[in-house]
């Protein structure tokens, strides 16, 4: 009995405690006290640091909005101002902390803390990154921020996740690029010209991307199209393709030997081979 009358008592303290706290937080807000909000702010985004609370980052970054064009230019004004992006950043608001960090990069180039504010500004782009087959703009920002990063601080703290991030971003671009070009190559029966458009899209996929780990089937896919495109061509185009897709063939077979397509690809080489005897 006794314990459970200190259990309702605790209770009762922690929510009388919180209904104050939360009174002066709404008082404070309405204050003009910029000190003051100053102090709260920073003890909240301090607490959120430490256990991660958003609801406190959320409460700080309120404080923040209503004191940081104040501050701009005063001696707290670079501490603040990191603070400020750092909240957005924290809570997952990525185009306003990417806003923030770039801000701040240039009010405050000599800053102890700009190495900092150039990776997470790069990384909120990073986060931005939809799938590989929505617009890709925000991975093209994240991919130029990293590599400015990367240009600006080569022994920076963050130059390994930097470059993993931005392998990662390459790849998913290189994937959007190959997909469009794969496309073409799917819906050439439908229409003969787009086996055109696939041999010279994944030509100038093969020479964009020399890394790429798509490069054997942009091979594959490009020598295919070449292929079908020749056999079915008027007897005019037939033999100059036959000898396109040939040439195809031949360049997968020096680079890709024991490759995964090496099969129906010599199936296809021995029919080419035999149609050019006709001509």
């Amino acid at each position: 009995m006794f314990l459970q009358m200190m259990k309702k008592a605790i209770l009762l303290a922690a929510v009388l405690m919180l209904t104050v706290s939360c009174g002066e937080y709404q008082d404070l807000l309405k204050s003009d006290d910029s000190g003051k909000k100053y102090s709260y702010a920073e003890q909240l985004y301090n607490e959120a640091q430490e256990n991660g609370d958003k609801r406190k980052y959320r409460k700080a970054l309120r404080l923040f909005e209503q004191i940081v064009p104040q501050y701009r230019g005063k001696p707290q004004g670079e501490k603040l101002s990191f603070l400020f992006a750092n909240t957005y950043y924290e809570l997952g608001d990525y185009y306003l902390s990417s806003y923030e960090f770039e801000r701040f990069q240039q009010s405050y180039p000599n800053s102890e803390k700009v190495e900092e504010a150039a990776y997470k500004k790069a990384r909120s782009f990073y986060e931005l990154s939809p799938r590989y087959d929505l617009d890709q703009t925000d991975t093209n920002k994240a991919v130029t921020e990293l590599q400015a990063y990367l240009n600006t601080f080569p022994e920076g703290e963050y130059v390994d996740r930097a470059n993993e991030m931005a392998t990662e971003l390459r790849i998913k671009l290189e994937k959007k690029e190959f997909e469009i070009a794969k496309q073409y190559h799917l819906t050439g029966e439908a229409r003969a010209g787009n086996y055109r458009a696939a041999i010279t899209s994944f030509t100038n996929f093969l020479a964009n991307n020399p890394g790429s780990p798509f490069r054997e089937s942009a091979q594959y896919y490009r020598f295919d199209s070449a292929y079908r495109l020749a056999i079915n061509s008027f007897r005019s185009l037939m033999e100059e393709r036959l000898n396109e897709a040939l040439e195809f063939y031949e360049t997968y077979k020096k680079y890709y030997p024991e490759g995964e397509y090496m099969a129906p690809m010599e199936a296809s080489a021995e029919d080419i081979k035999s149609r050019l005897q006709n001509f």
